[in-house]
């Protein structure tokens, strides 16, 4: 086998400009195949050759006949010597496509001479005919062989034509003068067949490699994935498999999946034990309806081993189906862990406020609407004190002391909860009378009794508690709630440690209410609540970004009347949509006067989404004040979303469409689903103080809280961290958390309007502190 090095160098040839280099060592690759041709043409030209000696007599066909045989024998042999793998590279290709030049100009020169020989030197006519068929002979071949070299294409129409045409210009006569002429065209058609069929061939190599390139690019983006996918022939048959949806399903390549159905696929898992038939069919169900329907669907899927995948079906182009699957084990638990935090108290494990509510309006809605139930409320008395005295790391242990002892009498008719502080909520279904509830609460208030080690200290247990009992039928929870806290109320007047039913004469307290309320709707009407103005500070640059527009009202009589305290009333009178209206009015109007850069936020109530009349209150304010749409912030709260989940999403995407920017506000504190932040087009998320309460003592909470945080800014939400009250919940804050924004009385009282445009480029005067905070952080 000869060597790349040891390759003739008989002539210069330069790569086409119009091919690539690897299509060049193609064509050039390509002259050195079929090479038995050669040995047929090398036995075929020397047998013609004899034969015309054997006609004429004349020696030299004798020797016209070797030299052909032996130019043909030679061209094959060289050819034969040559490894096709070897030539690699623009450099090799050139010498060997000079080496190939080099024989096949020698055998074209060969049968040439031969023509001109029988045409000219020794003319006879058998002689001219044998020639003729030699010369016809190769021609075929010139175009078709030699296709890879031009140059070659060229030296062989030449080398082969011409001779024959010379031979008949030099009889002399007219007439094979002008046949003699008519060959020359010819060999500028050969030229251009070879032309032709390399340019076919190259168009062809380039869009196979166009093609694979291409082929290439979807198999490396399809086996990049993260994803499991398979796409579905019409016939439901897998087509297209990547390599995640074979390392899911536990296939040794993508291949092994072709051909398979749905069903097939899925029976594994039934097969292994990871998935009961009828989920199988369940599954296999929602795709293929999805599939056949032509709408996106997901389906998750638990596993017997514990993991969850997510299947997601649609239908792709030209009647493929795709399904794609992932492995969401860890997004499942991360939601239940946070769903699970946000229900259940983070220091006792008891349900929170907002669970229990909820807990307990399920139970009321349930079963005989003529039975009666009771409500208590615990309150740990002069529980401060332990927190002044000890700190609150003793304080927490008495709390989670006392839920232990409260969570023994739980059961499927007692509810416990930790509504807030060292407040306590239980909840007795079907209570037979009030010496019935009497006996429970007794009970519970002996288990209290005693003393605990809290930390080396001796604490005793001692609570306060109020309860009303109230017949199904006739139940509001917050009215029962209201109640017990009124015999709470009496309770600690009494000398507390010991509990009270509520009684008719405290109904003193609801007349109360009624009196307020009659001002408040006067209070609206006359315009005689104000509007202030809470900073939403930046993380970064400790300067106001936005703010909180917070109603207040300054009775006549009573003095500033807590929020807290006439919300509900307005709620439960049905006149917060007005109150909305009117914060919304002012925030707009005073916003568009602040510099551009300060935007406001405004709370809309869960009535406020019961009608399409939101829609129009917010188009109004934003027209009437002339504020940018952007600068405006709607808060919606979890109440609203849980009251009418598809009005209330329809909305919110008809304000977004407005161009205002819409938050989730206090979340944490109502049923928390993530769901919300996923399906709803949501720009920020507003964290509750609950979760920033205990940040500083409890790992814990501090964990759930970056935990929200992370979940929401993936999404692409903004994220407040409302409550923010001390530097210490700033400073955890900044370095651990990393909020956008926060907003709590750290940063002072709510202002004026005029306030807050004074205020609205200071920097608030611990910012070096936090700046401070940071670099020793970072030693």
């Amino acid at each position: 086998m000869t060597s790349a090095s040891s390759a003739p160098q008989v002539m210069k040839t330069n790569k086409p400009d119009d091919i690539s280099e690897d299509i060049y060592v193609g064509f050039v690759r390509s002259l050195f195949t079929g090479a038995v041709i050669l040995l047929l043409g090398a036995l075929t030209q020397g047998l013609i050759g004899l034969l015309v000696y054997w006609k004429t007599g004349a020696p030299i066909y004798i020797f016209l006949a070797i030299l052909m045989a032996a130019a043909s024998l030679g061209r094959y042999l060289s050819i034969l010597r040559v490894d096709r793998e070897t030539i690699v590279g623009y450099q090799s290709a050139q010498r060997w496509e000079r080496y190939y030049i080099f024989w096949g100009t020698v055998q074209g020169f060969c049968v040439g001479i031969f023509a001109f020989v029988s045409l000219y030197v020794v003319p006879d006519s058998f002689g001219e005919i044998a020639a003729i068929s030699v010369v016809l002979a190769s021609t075929i071949t010139i175009a078709g062989r030699n296709f890879g070299s031009r140059k070659m294409v060229i030296i062989l129409s030449l080398s082969v034509l011409l001779p024959i045409s010379f031979g008949l210009m030099l009889k002399g006569d007219f007439y094979n003068f002008m046949l003699g002429l008519f060959i020359i065209p010819f060999i500028f058609t050969i030229n251009k067949m070879g032309d032709l069929v390399r340019t076919v061939l190259f168009t062809a190599l380039s869009e196979e490699k166009k093609a694979n390139r291409i082929a290439e690019r979807f198999n490396r983006a399809l086996n990049t994935m993260s994803h499991g996918l398979v796409m579905l022939s019409s016939n439901g048959r897998v087509v297209v498999a990547n390599a995640e949806a074979a390392h899911l399903m536990s296939f040794n390549s993508p291949d092994a999946l072709l051909g398979r159905t749905i069903h097939s696929l899925l029976m594994r898992g039934v097969a292994g034990g990871m998935l009961a038939l009828k989920d199988c069919k369940f599954i296999e169900g929602q795709l293929t309806r999805a599939l056949s329907e032509g709408r996106d669907r997901k389906v998750l899927v638990s596993l017997s081993n514990g993991q969850y995948f997510e299947f997601s079906a649609r239908e792709g182009s030209q009647q493929l189906g795709v399904i794609t699957f992932e492995d969401v084990t860890q997004r499942v638990e991360a939601e239940e862990k946070v769903r699970t935090m946000a229900r259940y108290d983070s220091l006792t494990g008891l349900p929170n406020r907002a669970y229990f509510h909820e807990l307990v309006v399920e139970t009321l809605f349930t079963g005989d609407r003529d039975r009666c139930c009771g409500l208590a409320v615990l309150d740990l008395d002069d529980f401060k004190s332990v927190n002044d005295t000890l700190g609150h790391p003793v304080g927490d242990g008495l709390i989670y002391a006392v839920a232990e002892r409260l969570a023994a009498f739980a059961s499927d008719t007692v509810k416990v909860s930790r509504f807030g502080g060292d407040e306590f909520m239980i909840f007795i279904d079907h209570v037979e009378d009030e010496s019935h509830l009497t006996g429970i609460l007794d009970r519970i208030f002996a288990g209290l009794q005693g003393e605990i080690d809290v930390a080396g200290h001796a604490l005793r247990i001692q609570a306060s508690g109020g309860a009303v009992i109230s017949r199904v039928r006739d139940t509001e929870v917050d009215a029962m709630i209201v109640k017990a806290d009124l015999a709470l109320y009496k309770a600690k007047e009494l000398g507390k440690n010991g509990w009270r039913l509520f009684e008719a004469t405290m109904d003193e307290a609801f007349r109360s209410r009624q009196l307020m309320k009659a001002d408040l709707r006067a209070a609206i009407e006359t315009n005689s609540l104000r509007v202030v103005y809470q900073p939403i500070v930046t993380m970064d640059t400790m300067r106001i970004a936005s703010c909180e527009a917070l109603c207040r009202w300054e009775h006549r009589d009573l003095g500033p009347i807590s929020p807290a305290v006439f919300i509900p009333l307005a709620e439960e009178m049905g006149i917060i949509s007005e109150i909305s209206h009117f914060v919304l009015q002012a925030a707009c109007a005073e916003c568009a006067r602040w510099p551009e850069k300060i935007t406001v936020s405004v709370n809309l109530s869960a009535k406020d989404f019961r009608s399409r009349a939101v829609i129009d209150r917010v188009r109004n304010a934003l027209s009437t004040s002339g504020l940018a749409p952007h600068r405006l912030e709607i808060e919606v709260t979890e109440t609203a979303l849980l009251d009418d989940k598809s009005l209330t999403r329809q909305y919110v995407e008809e304000l977004k469409l407005l161009g205002v920017r819409i938050a989730l506000d206090d979340f944490g504190t109502g049923y928390s689903s993530l769901s919300y932040l996923h399906k709803l087009p949501l720009d920020k998320v507003k964290i509750d103080r609950s979760f920033l309460m205990d940040v500083s003592q409890n790992s814990r909470s501090l964990e759930l809280l970056k935990g929200v945080v992370n979940v929401s800014r993936s999404l692409g939400l903004a994220v407040t961290m409302e409550g923010v009250e001390t530097f210490e919940q700033l400073r955890i804050l900044s370095h651990e958390v990393k909020p956008d924004l926060v907003q709590g009385f750290l940063f002072g009282s709510a202002l004026t309007a005029s306030g807050i445009a004074t205020m609205s480029t200071t920097v608030w005067p611990f910012a070096k502190d936090m700046q401070s905070a940071k670099r020793e952080g970072t030693r």
